[in-house]
């Protein structure tokens, strides 16, 4: 048994009673029953009020201890969301054992319990629907009082990924970085800095890009600023532009002429690179070295017009 793998807790050999992923590795610990000495860790996935029918196995179980169930008999449309079904084992009750989650074709998924969560499909509404469980066969509706919250980063664009029978039974809100909750800290105005490198990201690349102002939230001193920028900001920018540092410059207000010369800006440092020997001659493109200077030389009143 592999850390990642899937096992089932039997109930007798034609029942169920929970699913579990194994997170921990093998440990030998003694307890007042001797049978059961043997653990390992565990994440419940799935645990039924009541031990369920094993759908997901076209065979019976078996009284083994601890197997490993066969391919060839688990039953593929069940286990259609678990990338990590194909190991899955079966142990006695009383073993340490699981939950599962994982990304999928929503509409496959979900099928039509997507329809439930309509406010007029709600139980105790005019419309109110009910589905079966493929696998329990139980009854199920969703309440009228469940509210379903979700984010996601603009910047990644999740919610293209999403069915459109999905996409339209939500109410999306926009949440733009709020620069106004920043604060001024050891003569940094955050809130200008923050806006102004938003406005230039905004031009260079897209608004969806923006940095948000929970970067800069946790900031209690000059210290922490100089690390973010450093260690977060900087490498995003870079990130966002491709490694095209001409415009990661471009948005700290770092401006050097190309001109095959070493300069010092402000947050970077740009060094020319000197042709290797046999490089084609009358060749006039300039080839540069950037860094990160000294966060200790970072002009921040560049920024925030503090200068």
């Amino acid at each position: 048994m592999r850390i990642g793998d899937l096992v089932v807790i039997s109930y007798g050999t034609t029942r169920f009673r929970a699913i579990g992923e194994v997170i921990g590795d093998y440990k030998f610990a003694p307890g007042e029953v001797r049978d059961y000495n043997h653990r390992r860790r565990v994440l419940w996935l799935y645990l039924p009020p009541e031990p369920l029918p094993i759908t997901f196995y076209d065979k019976p179980f078996t009284m083994r201890s601890c197997y490993l169930l066969r391919e060839d008999s688990l039953n593929r449309e069940a286990r259609c969301c678990c990338p990590a079904a194909a190991r899955v084992r079966r142990v006695r009750p009383g073993s340490s054992c699981s939950s599962l989650t994982n990304r999928g074709n929503i509409s496959k998924i979900f099928g039509g319990l997507i329809t439930l969560i309509e406010r007029e499909k709600r139980l105790g509404m005019k419309e109110a629907r009910r589905l079966r469980l493929p696998y329990s066969k139980q009854d199920f509706g969703v309440p009228a009082n469940l509210h379903i919250v979700g984010t996601m980063n603009t910047a990644d664009r999740s919610i293209a990924l999403l069915d459109t029978a999905l996409r339209r039974r939500f109410t999306f809100g926009e949440l733009m970085p709020r620069a106004d909750l920043l604060d001024t800290i050891d003569g940094i105005d955050l809130a200008t800095l923050l806006a102004t490198l938003n406005d230039r990201i905004e031009y260079l690349f897209d608004r969806e890009h923006q940095i948000g102002h929970a970067y800069l939230l946790p900031c209690r001193s000059r210290a922490d600023i100089d690390e973010l920028m450093r260690h977060k900001v900087i490498p995003l920018l870079a990130e966002y532009f491709y490694e095209d540092w001409t415009k990661v410059a471009a948005v700290l207000g770092d401006v050097f002429e190309d001109d095959g010369r070493t300069h010092e800006g402000g947050f970077l440092a740009r060094y020319a690179l000197r042709s290797p020997f046999g490089a084609e001659e009358g060749e006039d493109v300039w080839r540069y070295r950037w860094t990160v200077r000294d966060p200790a030389d970072f002009p921040y009143d560049r920024l925030t017009g503090a200068a």
